[in-house]
């Protein structure tokens, strides 16, 4: 193999049939249980890199259901989410996520900088109650439970809230061991269609975990909770602050 097959061929680890395809990379009937709730603001922004800026100490917690989606395939996935601004502009960043699949976990961490580790998430209704889980390993780490669609909730705005810019802390090492690229990027979900959306009393329960640590930012108060299901389209990503520059 020539040095210029390898450069044509390569985008993704190994060389020969990586982990996951080229995207882009749809979504069907992506299913969201998020609860919004109020933390510590202090702990809150030791979590939260500048330059995004935190106007409120809030954490959406989210459990998605993937049934269907181009190049990952089936999984489920959990995680922190924190509503911020960069220059002004209302957005996400994310936290943490913890889900079941090697490929997204490869892709997601290789192409975005998602902060993806290998866990036991769920997803799923229970008679009348919408329930979410997340076990790393045998430890049960977080439980969220919703009344299954109480109210209907807007979908145009659910879609403008899907749409907004989501921020990530991309970190990829030198051989050395050092950081080799520290960079914040900003991606957008595309092509949204929400096929419903709903809302009703909720409760979420983060119990402290050494290697999952969603109870350090701790439950205070739920502000609201939302059950969402959309098809959508995870567009590829942007440099907008380079930390080693």
């Amino acid at each position: 193999m020539t040095p210029d097959d390898v450069r044509n061929r390569a985008f993704a680890m190994p060389l020969s049939e990586p982990a996951y395809p080229r995207g882009p990379y749809r979504f069907v009937r992506r299913e969201y249980f998020i609860i919004c709730y109020r933390t510590d603001p202090g702990r809150l922004r030791e979590r939260v890199p500048e330059p995004l800026e935190i106007e409120s100490p809030l954490v959406k917690y989210e459990f998605i259901r993937m049934p269907d989606s181009t190049g990952f395939g089936d999984y489920t996935e959990s995680g922190q989410v924190v509503p911020v601004s960069f220059r002004n502009r209302p957005g996400h960043y994310t936290l943490a996520m913890y889900l079941d699949d090697h490929p997204p976990i490869a892709g997601g961490r290789e192409l975005w900088g998602f902060p993806k580790k290998l866990a036991k998430p769920s997803l799923r209704a229970e008679t009348d109650t919408l329930v979410g889980t997340l076990d790393y390993g045998s430890i049960r780490v977080a439980t969220g439970t919703m009344g299954y669609k109480h109210r209907a909730v807007d979908t145009q705005a659910v879609a403008a809230t899907l749409a907004a810019p989501n921020y990530l802390l991309k970190i990829i090492p030198h051989v050395d061991g050092t950081p080799r690229i520290c960079e914040l990027v900003e991606y957008s979900l595309e092509d949204i269609t929400v096929h419903g959306a709903w809302t009703g009393p909720a409760a979420l329960s983060l119990v402290p975990h050494a290697l999952a640590p969603v109870a350090k930012l701790p439950v205070l108060e739920i502000v609201s909770a939302t059950h969402i299901v959309a098809d959508l389209t995870l567009g590829l990503g942007r440099v907008v602050h380079d930390y080693l520059a």
